[in-house]
């Protein structure tokens, strides 16, 4: 007959083959219930600057801002049964004469599940907005909530929604 290290080893063989053909199975399937179809146009988001709490010159000549805002999020249509987690942050897009697109993460949140899904809240910037030079009194901010749908298993899904504009002041504070 066989030995134990046989019959070990044919059962650890099937059992990795079982698991790879249901992991393939998963992530094939998950695209007929991604959350593609509930993109940006089904996400529910807002943000509202409610103040400007520093904005100043650093020593090395960077402008500085730390802002309060107000966000409102809705992102229980990108749950799936296939969803781990929902990366969220919300961004701060700006031209200057330098750089074409200027983006700098101002908060970031994980979701776990579809019940964390749907908050409000009001929040300072975890991450200060700095340019490198002093390219930001009066400019114009745009404020970009991006999010990456992570699955269990298959392909990570991101999208973004412009949520709304701001002006920053033209002196310092």
């Amino acid at each position: 007959m066989h030995s134990f290290a046989y019959r070990l080893n044919t059962l650890l063989t099937f059992s990795l083959l079982l698991l790879a053909v249901l992991c393939g199975a998963a992530s094939f399937l998950d695209a007929f219930n991604s959350p593609l179809s509930a993109s940006s146009s089904h996400v529910q988001a807002s943000a509202q600057v409610l103040k400007v709490n520093r904005f100043r010159r650093q020593l090395n000549g960077a402008d500085e801002v730390s802002l309060t805002f107000n966000v409102s999020l809705d992102v229980q249509p990108l749950f799936t049964w296939n969803t781990k987690q929902v990366f969220v942050f919300l961004a701060a897009e700006y031209e200057t004469p330098k750089n074409a697109l200027n983006q700098i993460s101002l908060w970031d949140h994980i979701i776990l599940d579809k019940d964390q899904a749907k908050f409000q809240t009001k929040v300072t910037t975890k991450y200060p907005l700095i340019d490198q030079g002093s390219n930001l009194r009066g400019r114009k901010v745009d404020l970009i909530l991006h999010w990456h749908v992570m699955p269990k298993t298959g392909r990570m899904i991101r999208d973004k929604l412009h949520l709304s504009d701001f002006h920053l002041p033209e002196a310092y504070t």
